[in-house]
């Protein structure tokens, strides 16, 4: 148990994991609320204007990419993160207000969205960066591992509250408590230990910037593959918001609670996942291939599903599949890149991940309100075999991937992990 939470010893780091996680609960109070109000009380189940919600809220990744990779790299990423969190709480408590008052409309829900979008297209790379900040290079891929898992810790309590709230409270009080957790945040980033932190040599500041991210990203075929595999699970698999909202209401005819229940219930599964993770070392080349594909069965799984607590358990198995791949392959990404380059690396990384939800999302609520949610199901787990086949060509080309049957078993190999090209000197 020590080793997984290892990274807990820092005083930094684990300051910093507290109000990470408090604020983490309540934006996914909020993400419950909203996805409620736009699906139950501003339409008539409308699945395509909660992926018009979905794709404003991450569309600004992929927008904002020249210039927030660029700011995680260049500024300080402690003060630019109090920035973020005092912005973004004040949207969640502006859309709160209007929704308890009754003013609430659906084209200000989008307008909220698409802001909240601008903000965290700066707040996801520099928090993804801002951990080699906290931790020594040999605790980096634990410590991605416990972020994760305090982001699914508060998604598996989040939703869980939200949905119990609502009933009682309406959605713009829920609204209102995301507002607050923002504070955890912001008190937490204020308590750091700035002369403990890791605080690397700033690169110089030029035009161009952003193209090195792409020159370094285009020659590693490793990262090509995993940017690759991360835009098609990011654009038609990863979201479910769209794929648990109707399929709870739609298809099992469930409130609120019973939905808030679901998306914990995936959690749980994520949780488990990101533990597992955490304990590990170094992910591994073998461990991303077993997780995407076991992520495009459990979409198949949970498609077919006759009754709402089988569909749970099938999300409790894609929560941990999915946890696992987008940990191990943001720990591979951060461990084998430049420190100097890693802002906009992962600036590209997210962006590519979220940035395809404006093009997925419309497409998914669109096939769960003509055919049905289970069809939109079916294409998120093509988008994992999909990813799946992307990753398998890249080691059989580049790691000499052999699979074939001994002892009456399954089996694969594959040569060492390659070597990173030296971009630095190559550029």
């Amino acid at each position: 148990m020590a080793r997984t939470f290892r990274s807990l010893e820092g005083y930094n780091y684990r300051i910093w994991a507290i109000g990470a996680l408090i604020s983490n609960i309540g934006t996914w109070m909020q993400r419950t609320a909203q996805d409620w109000l736009v699906l139950t009380q501003l339409t008539e189940q409308n699945a395509t204007a909660l992926g018009v919600v979905l794709a404003l809220q991450f569309g600004p990744m992929l927008l904002l990419l020249p210039f927030s990779g660029a700011a995680a790299d260049h500024f300080d990423r402690r003060k630019l993160l109090i920035a973020t969190q005092v912005i973004m709480g004040l949207l969640a408590l502006g859309l709160g207000l209007l929704t308890v008052t009754g003013h609430v409309t659906l084209w200000q829900v989008y307008v909220f969205a698409f802001l909240s979008g601008c903000v965290a297209a700066f707040d996801a790379p520099a928090r993804q960066t801002f951990v080699s900040d906290l931790v020594d290079e040999n605790q980096l891929s634990n410590a991605v591992a416990l972020n994760s898992l305090s982001f699914n810790a508060a998604r598996m309590i989040g939703p869980a509250v939200a949905g119990g709230l609502i009933p009682f409270l309406g959605t713009g009080w829920v609204l209102l408590s995301n507002a607050i957790t923002f504070i955890a945040m912001i008190y937490a980033l204020s308590l750091l230990r700035v002369r403990e932190m890791n605080v690397r040599a700033r690169p110089v500041r030029a035009r161009g910037n952003l193209m090195e991210g792409f020159r370094y990203v285009w020659r590693r075929p490793d990262l090509k593959a995993m940017l690759l595999m991360l835009f098609l699970v990011g654009t038609f698999g990863l979201n479910f918001p769209i794929f648990i909202s109707t399929m709870a209401v739609s298809v099992y005819g469930a409130g609120s609670g019973h939905y808030g229940l679901l998306t914990s219930i995936m959690a749980i599964g994520s949780v488990t996942g990101a533990l597992l993770a955490a304990r590990r070392g170094r992910p591994s080349a073998r461990l991303l291939l077993v997780a995407i594909s076991i992520f495009g069965g459990g979409f198949a799984l949970a498609a077919i599903m006759p009754n709402f607590w089988l569909f749970g358990a099938a999300l409790f198995v894609l929560g941990i599949s999915a946890q696992t791949f987008t940990t191990s392959s943001n720990s591979m990404v951060q461990l084998s890149t430049d420190p100097l380059m890693r802002g906009r690396v992962m600036a590209i990384l997210l962006a590519t991940t979220l940035g395809g939800t404006p093009i997925g999302a419309p497409i998914v609520g669109w096939v769960a309100d003509t055919f049905g949610p289970r069809w939109a199901m079916v294409i998120g787990g093509a988008s994992g075999i999909a990813a799946a086949l992307v990753w398998t060509r890249y080691l059989v080309k580049y790691r000499d991937l052999k699979a074939g049957f001994s002892g009456g078993r399954f089996t694969f190999s594959m040569s060492k992990e390659a070597v990173p090209v030296d971009v630095a000197r190559s550029l």
